[in-house]
């Protein structure tokens, strides 16, 4: 199945591409993972929001990008794929995607994230190496990543 990636920054999604992505993104992190938490916490504002479709128009992919902190390095975050479309590399597209992205707007693919614990390998394969002891975000382990150079 083909996916296909776009880039908005917040004030450029429909009232529609909003309701999908919040809901995918809640069905994904508070739902699916039990995980009650402050999906909103008023970051998506400031962000680009990448969108993953398919060829009918479902949303089920999506990830943010935040602007560079104070260390000069955007952060990717709130990176979900729909249930049913795991394991067909939607994910690691969607990784190659925002990367080039952040290549695109902030000069270098350079970046950080906060990853759960069990997905260091998946982020490892675009480049991410951890760069804090693991710890708990919201009940669930997690360890700061970052990628240098790539």
């Amino acid at each position: 199945m083909s996916t296909t990636f776009c880039t908005k920054p917040f004030d450029q999604l429909s009232t529609r591409e909003l309701h999908d992505l919040l809901k995918l993104r809640i069905d994904v992190f508070v739902v699916e993972q039990h995980c009650p938490y402050p999906e909103l916490d008023g970051r998506d504002l400031e962000a680009l929001h990448l969108l993953g479709r398919t060829a009918d128009g479902a949303l089920i992919a999506c990830a943010r990008i935040l602007p560079p902190a104070e260390d000069g390095l955007p952060r990717i975050g709130r990176v979900a794929v729909h249930e049913a479309h795991r394991a067909q590399g939607i994910a690691h597209a969607l990784m190659r995607f925002a990367l080039d992205e952040i290549e695109q707007r902030y000069g270098s693919n350079r970046s950080k994230l906060s990853a759960q614990s069990h997905l260091q390998a998946f982020y490892a394969k675009h480049g991410f190496s951890p760069v804090s002891d693991e710890y708990l975000e919201d009940g669930i382990p997690h360890v700061d990543m970052e990628r240098r150079e790539g």
